[in-house]
């Protein structure tokens, strides 16, 4: 496997998250803003609960954000829903 090129590309703060996402079997996880709160350790900015872009994939644009790597480097988009404080992780196509 090659966890550790990931885990080395995802922020500290953001392995945890890296790695349940990285571990489901499920195309599709929903998590809410408390569950991904209670993975993290920590609380969301509040950037996170108001902003769309916070959650923003990869752009060949711009570089990634510390956050975006732990749900691109497990191969899924996220899809926020900011009224139900929820986060759709879909995984990408191979």
């Amino acid at each position: 496997m090659n966890a550790i090129p990931n885990s080395v590309a995802v922020p500290a703060e953001y392995r945890s998250l890296h790695k349940y996402l990285d571990d489901r079997y499920a195309n599709t996880v929903v998590l809410t803003f408390a569950e991904i709160e209670d993975l993290l350790g920590f609380t969301l900015p509040d950037l996170a609960r108001l902003r769309q872009e916070w959650w923003a994939n990869a752009d060949t644009e711009i570089p990634p954000s510390a956050q975006s790597r732990s749900w691109t480097e497990a191969s899924r988009t996220a899809k926020p829903n900011l009224l139900a404080q929820t986060v759709v992780f879909e995984r990408e196509a191979a």
